[in-house]
Formats: structure tokens, sequence, C-alpha cells
């Protein structure tokens, strides 16, 4: 049986990898390549592959917008490829569901390879209501990590304050807390920044300082500052300042920014 393999990431090379090591492998055609979430959902309504391997991480739609917008009779099998995103690789595990962690060998490769093909042919055998059971749960169980992680709850002098996540322009440590500001408000929370951060979108929010997370919408300037840090204004006016090794959110703005003196 010849497995029709689709190939789905935002990244060039890594298509190139994948497709170069799928042609090692003589019982797989590989039928197609694209390069974003909306791409891969046509394709897959279009070609039905047997075989997706679907890069989690891309702009827009990304690889679980993908599952979400296909019915459950258009799922085809699939191998995630992902980096480093510990909370992901948890929740594949729990579904015994199959990825591939970027930078990844050739024997990682061949055995989720080889599991695609023991799966697909279960499901050539009437049994492929247990791969669609399990990417749905997946799918329902990452939705609801992020439903959780709209709004963070603040207690302050016996009220309860319902904070959207969206609504945050930037954070700063205080102690034992973090301040959460937003325009002319603040609210005060028993929270430490490394907590901060595992429940905030590392896409959306940068942690440009050991006291300070932005919300990278809110940027409208950075300038040079000396010894390689940055003034980060906001778009309220508000300035903060960026150390020496900003991570690499921030970097890639410095990248397409057109920095003023």
């Amino acid at each position: 049986m010849t497995l029709r393999t689709l190939i789905v990431d935002d990244e060039p090379l890594a298509r190139e990898r994948v497709r170069m090591m799928l042609g090692m492998h003589d019982d797989v055609a590989v039928i197609g390549e694209v390069g974003d979430g909306a791409q891969a959902v046509d394709a897959i309504r279009d070609q039905r592959p047997d075989l997706v391997f679907l890069d989690v991480q891309m702009p827009g739609v990304d690889g679980f917008g993908v599952l979400r917008a296909l019915e459950s009779d258009e799922l085809p099998h699939v191998v995630f490829v992902t980096a480093y995103d510990q909370y992901a690789l948890k929740a594949f595990e729990v579904h015994a569901l199959d990825y591939v962690l970027k930078p990844f060998n050739a024997e990682r490769f061949g055995q989720a390879l080889q599991r695609a093909r023991a799966a697909i042919a279960r499901r050539h055998e009437g049994e492929a209501i247990v791969d669609r059971d399990h990417l749905r749960s997946l799918v329902a169980s990452l939705t609801a990590e992020q439903r959780e992680k709209q709004r963070i709850v603040v207690k302050s002098s016996g009220r309860v304050f319902f904070v959207k996540v969206d609504d945050i322009d930037w954070i700063e440590a205080e102690g034992n807390y973090v301040r959460l500001h937003m325009g002319a408000q603040s609210h005060l929370l028993r929270e430490t920044m490394k907590g901060m951060e595992s429940v905030l979108d590392t896409a959306q929010f940068i942690r440009i300082h050991r006291s300070t997370i932005v919300n990278a919408d809110r940027i409208r300037e950075l300038q040079p500052l000396f010894h390689g840090e940055y003034a980060v204004i906001l778009r309220d006016g508000t300035r903060l300042v960026a150390s020496r090794g900003p991570d690499n959110r921030l970097k890639k703005l410095l990248a397409e920014a057109t920095i003023h003196g």
C-alpha cells in the first residue's frame, strides 16, 4: 500500500527535510506541500491524503486550527511536527498520537512513519474511529486550555476582577506579586513572573526584562540605548527598557522594525 502523504509547514527548509526523509521510503508518495493552515485544510479536503506531517506552530491557522476546521470523516492520520512546546507534547502523549520534535533525526522520523503505517492499516480494516476520536480529544483539551488562559482572576480588597488577557498592556514584578497594567488601570496579583509566562501566549507576550513582560501588540516603537539595551515605547506612551539579550520574539521585532535613534 502506498501512503499518499501531504507536508504542511510554514518553513521551506522544514518541508524540504520532511520530503527528504519521506524519499527514503518506497511506500510513500508525497502528493503535495503547503505552507499555511488555510491551504492545508483545502488540500486535505481536495486530495484526501492518507497521512499528513503537520506543523503545530504556524502563523494564522495553526496545526490545531487545521484539525478543528475538518469534519471527522475528512481527518487523515496525522504526525505532528513541533518545536519545544511542552504542553503540546504532554497532550500528544496522553492521547497516544505521534509527533516528531524539531530538529528530528532519521531514526525518530522512521519510528513515527512506522506507527503511521500501522494506524492507517487499521483504518483500512475499519478501525478509523479510534484515530479520529484521539484527534478530537486532543483538539478539545487544547481548546479548553486556551479558553482558561483567556482571562485571569484577580482578588483585591474582597472583590474579584476578571481580567481579559488581551487587555493587558504590560506586566511588572513587585516583590512576591506582579502588577497587570491595562491603560490607566492596574491590578496586583500574587504570582511570579515565571508563573505568568507559563499561562501567557509567548507569541503575544514578550519577556523583555527579568521584571517586565509586554504585550507585543502594544509596542509602538523600539529605540536603541546603550550596551545592547532598547527602550520599548508602547502605544500609550509608556516607556519600558528591554535588557540585553532579548528573547527571539523581540529580536524578530527588532529585525522587522525601523529603529529611530
